[in-house]
């Protein structure tokens, strides 16, 4: 095995033969300053006195990697001893191949609470700016990644108080697999969460090929003037979230073919990126850079709805505050096409707004005249709906000289096209490459299922019950979908935690499924008190010749514009158009009694975009933001079928014909990546459209292979699943045998060594990560669920997740304590705890199901104490609670009547009782006053949780040595920090991995 050391020399030594100058003299903070030093006064033509020098470097470091970035990139103001001003630069921002390219290793950074050693820096004029973290082969990457974030949450770390708060960009490998990610304060990688708050991109050619050798990586990505491009181009820092993006290797390569074709004046072309992969910061990367081209009179990114117009100035003022301005009418929109400001250079709006300013029934386009010579680049976003009609040959007559690219995640191909063109008699279908000359390199969803960057899908078409066969493309009786629907979302949804959109082929349709929904489930909860229902909302766009007709013209425009692209919509409210609007009154009634809001018809924008938000809040836990506050499905016609993303999306009814581009951009909304509790994107055909799906998936898929892109898109079918999982539990009970045990969970507990419960902990996972899956299909008959069931019944399966997530917490704590020092294969270990994890078993959900059996007589009740408690064991997300709930539950007397209230009054008792006397444990160990300590403890919970101070700053009550980190202070908290954890209730704790 090629260890830690040689692939660190040989990185060294590939760096030297790309011309980096090797620096082993630098392995300190002085020797690192002093090196910046001599950069910064030769690049500036400056003489800095030292304390001059000293003062510029406390001015210039800073604990937030955002404001450094900023200053990295910018002219800076400096004021020298003589009071003369000094304008500066740390690099040479115009041209930074230019710079000095260094490579150092192990340098060591000492603080005052950190003692750290990086494996190897590149430094850019002295500046450290990217970290390479090395581990050797075999071991994961992923534990790199988790070493990086530990020191950066370390207080007063490097990266904080000294130049490495330069750094920009971390690189992970073991030599055979690299990754890459970008610096950002409140960093966090935890492969646990119900998230992960960390983007870590493969680099890839052009043909999205993975370099994922160190060696070939360096080639590629680490050359000077690679680098230095990366950084200064590349990187997009987002000013309202204060963070740093790198963009993916498909992104780049858009943006330079772009950038390109404009500098040399090669026509247009366009982007197939699909669904999800970022377009939007694509654009706007395309669309910064064009604004520093003085031969480019304007950049105008062309939207072909007003949500969609919105949106996206909402993003590129996101990662650039004020980038854009809204155009609020076509007179703002050809005020600014007429202004010299530079601020006016790049212009979101939408295809209708520009076709009225080229209209020639108005005076805009004779005002326009002065620009028509000029060269102008448009961006069209979703090209694939825009660009064939009256406006693209308008621009196209206008502006000879413009030059159009467009975005589409779903190209018009000859087959799905409705458009044609004559010459003559013959007649040929336009396409989005006829709009646009030339396809740049593609990222399809192929590309994109591969990279792990959107889900594969799930589809279960609708087979009714008994004799019922619906017939392709022919609706069935609506209540049949709502009762399919009510019994299937939970398993769709992993136990609603996430949500679904209905999508319906008429206004008409979606109205009726909304009362169809409130009746039936109204019924269902007198039948079943103990039925929670589904909250159900309902969006589609009003009847604006109703609103325009009563005196709302603002609002009837703004309607007007939304329907453009809402074909069926439109078409719908021309008739019986009371009716709907009255239809629509009544449902935002609902939604505003559900919810407590005061929505109204005639601000529809206000009630659309807050059951958007509601659908992406489905993020937080009940426990943070109760279910009541949820959306669980969202009925729809046209509306957020196409441009809506949120990862707690995950399930799409379908009752209405989709085809093509159409069925691929509705299918698209439910495969975000999350995490593996989301295994794909769940589809609920009730439309038997197994034809239509086939011709999109071959006509987008990009493969020349339709078999090949069937197995990359698809999930295996129910079948073959039920299969591995059958194997995955007998590979289970093969283990246990040849440990001689038999296979039952409490014989986990009697393994001999780490390697054995190693491999216990990997192959459960296993099984668990099928049965979540499994647990999602909708479409299992009853044997397939007897079939999955006998394999491993439910009692048992809860017992063996009890016994894996005991296991998993040990070793997840010597990981914890022991870091680097920890063997290696307990280094390697992920232990998916999101995987245990229950949206529907919470505290409430224990307390509820404890009172319900304590109000039983004792024959009646429906669960013993036994399992309820294991049930509550083999709940990941109950794992801070579980000691406590579990000694407490055992406490109680089981014919004792309480109910909910009094249990949970009685757990708040019991609780603090057992805290005061953990905590007085601890002070009389330590020699400490029980009152000091227990307002210790309190203070520690509010500040540093709630207000994000440091540890550190509020040990001063205990009066300890804090800062020599005596065996005293460290034994004592050793103590406190499973308190501290379990009064925290899952909450990070800053500053406390610096006494783990």
């Amino acid at each position: 095995m090629t260890k830690e050391n040689q692939i660190e020399q040989s990185l060294i030594n590939k760096l030297i033969d790309l011309k980096f100058t090797n620096r082993p003299d630098i392995k300190d903070r002085f020797s690192l300053e002093q090196n910046f030093r001599e950069k910064f006064e030769a690049l500036n033509r400056v003489r800095l006195s030292n304390s001059e020098f000293a003062r510029l470097r406390d001015e210039i470091i800073t604990p937030d990697v955002f404001v450094a970035s900023k200053t990295l990139r910018e002219k800076n103001y400096f004021q020298r001893e003589d009071g003369t001003p000094l304008h500066y630069t740390l690099v040479n921002i115009k041209d930074w191949c230019k710079n000095d390219f260094e490579v150092v290793n192990q340098l060591r950074i000492n603080t005052e609470n950190s003692n750290h050693r990086y494996d190897v820096v590149i430094l850019i004029n002295g500046l450290p700016m990217v970290q390479v973290e090395l581990k050797a082969v075999g071991i994961s990457p992923r534990q790199a990644m988790q070493q990086i974030v530990d020191y950066k949450n370390d207080a007063g770390n490097g990266y904080t108080n000294s130049l490495m708060c330069f750094m920009q960009l971390f690189i992970v490998s073991n030599q055979y697999n690299t990754y890459y990610f970008a610096n950002n304060k409140n960093q966090h990688f935890q492969f646990n969460a119900d998230e992960q708050f960390l983007p870590v991109y493969q680099f890839a050619d052009e043909s999205n090929k993975k370099i994922t050798h160190l060696d070939s990586f360096a080639d590629k990505f680490l050359t000077k003037c690679t680098l230095g491009e990366l950084i200064s181009k590349y990187m997009v820092l987002v000013e309202s979230e204060q963070k740093l993006l790198v963009m993916r290797p498909y992104q780049i390569y858009a943006v330079k073919n772009i950038v390109d074709c404009i500098n040399q004046n090669r026509g247009n072309g366009y982007i197939w990126h699909t669904t999800g992969s970022g377009k939007t910061l694509t654009s706007f990367k395309a669309s910064t850079l064009l604004k520093e081209n003085p031969d480019i009179e304007k950049c105008l990114f062309v939207v072909d709805r007003k949500d969609l117009d919105r949106q996206t100035r909402e993003e590129f003022n996101k990662f650039q505050e004020g980038s854009v301005e809204e155009n609020t009418n076509t007179e703002s929109l050809v005020r600014r096409l007429l202004s010299s400001d530079y601020s006016d250079k790049v212009i979101v709006t939408t295809i209708q707004k520009l076709g009225l300013a080229l209209d020639s029934k108005n005076n805009y386009k004779e005002r326009l005249k002065p620009l028509s010579d000029s060269r102008i680049v448009f961006i069209f976003d979703e090209c694939h709906r825009s660009q064939f009609g009256e406006n693209h040959k308008a621009i196209k007559d206008f502006f000879p000289k413009a030059q159009l690219f467009g975005f589409t995640g779903t190209p018009i191909f000859e087959e799905n096209s409705t458009y044609t063109t004559r010459e003559g008699q013959e007649a040929s279908y336009k396409t989005t490459e006829s709009i646009f000359e030339k396809q740049f390199p593609a990222y399809t969803i192929t590309h994109a299922i591969e990279d792990k960057n959107v889900l594969r899908f799930h589809i279960d078409y609708f087979k009714g019950k008994g004799d019922v066969n619906p017939k392709p493309g022919e609706p069935i009786a609506q209540q049949a979908v709502v009762d399919a629907i009510i019994e299937k979302h939970n398993a769709a949804t992993n136990q609603r935690k996430f949500n679904a959109i209905l999508a319906t082929a008429s206004i008409n349709n979606a109205i009726e499924y909304y009362r169809l929904f409130k009746a039936t489930q109204q019924k269902k909860k007198q039948l079943d008190p103990s039925y929670i229902p589904l909250n159900i909302a309902c969006v589609f766009s009003p009847p604006a010749q109703v609103l325009a007709k009563e005196g709302d013209t603002k609002n009837a425009e703004d309607i007007k514009q939304l329907q453009e692209d809402l074909l069926q919509e439109r078409e719908d409210n021309k008739v019986n158009p009371e009716e709907k609007k009255n239809a629509l009154l009544e449902i935002i009634d609902d939604y505003n009694k559900q919810y407590k809001t005061n929505h109204t018809i005639n601000e529809f924008d206000g009630y659309y975009q807050n059951v958007q938000a509601r659908i992406k809040q489905q993020k937080y836990s009940n426990r943070d933001y109760p279910h009541h506050n949820k959306i669980d499905i969202t009925i729809v016609v046209d509306m957020l079928l196409t441009g809506f993303d949120s990862k707690f999306l995950n399930t799409l009814y379908v009752d209405k014909n989709l085809k093509y581009h159409g069925l691929i951009q509705a299918f698209s909304r439910t495969n975000r990546v999350l995490n593996d509790t989301k295994p794909y994107g769940n589809i609920l055909d009730f439309r038997s459209q197994q034809e239509q799906v086939n011709q999109a998936i071959t006509l987008f898929s990009g493969e020349k292979s339709t078999d090949k892109a069937f197995k990359i898109w698809m999930v295996e079918p129910a079948p073959v699943v039920i299969e591995q999982y059958k194997n995955a539990v007998e590979a289970l009970g093969v283990f246990m045998h040849d440990n001689n045990l038999v296979n039952e969970p409490q014989e986990v507990y009697n393994l001999k060594g780490d390697s054995a419960k190693i491999a216990f902990i990997k192959k459960f996972k296993e099984v668990q990560k099928l049965k979540t899956e499994l647990d999602q299909y909708t479409d299992l008959d009853e044997t397939q669920k007897e079939v999955i069931e006998t394999i491993l019944p439910t009692d048992k399966l809860l017992s063996f997740r009890s016994s894996y997530i005991e296991t998993a917490k040990q070793f997840k704590a010597r990981q914890d304590k022991e870091g680097n020092d920890a063997p290696a294969d307990i280094q390697q270990l992920d232990f998916e705890f999101v995987l245990f994890a229950s949206a529907v078993i919470d505290y409430d959900y224990i307390i509820n199901l404890v009172a319900d059996n304590l109000q039983m007589k004792p024959s009646k009740q429906k669960m013993s104490k036994d399992e309820i408690i294991r049930l509550l064991s083999a709940t990941s997300n109950m794992m801070e609670e579980q000691e406590d709930l579990s000694q407490y539950i055992n406490s109680l007397d089981w014919n004792s009547g309480q109910d909910a209230d009094k249990l949970r009054e009685g757990y708040q008792v019991f609780k603090t009782q057992k805290n005061e006397a953990e905590l007085t444990a601890v002070a009389n160990t330590h020699g400490l006053e029980t009152a000091v300590l227990k307002t210790f403890v309190a203070t520690i919970i509010n500040r540093l949780i709630f207000d994000g101070e440091q540890l550190t700053d509020l040990l001063e009550p205990l009066e300890l040595n804090w800062k020599e980190r005596s065996v005293k202070e460290q034994a004592l908290m050793t103590d406190l920090i499973p308190i501290l954890k379990k009064q925290a209730q899952g909450r990070e704790i800053s500053g406390l991995t610096a006494y783990e």
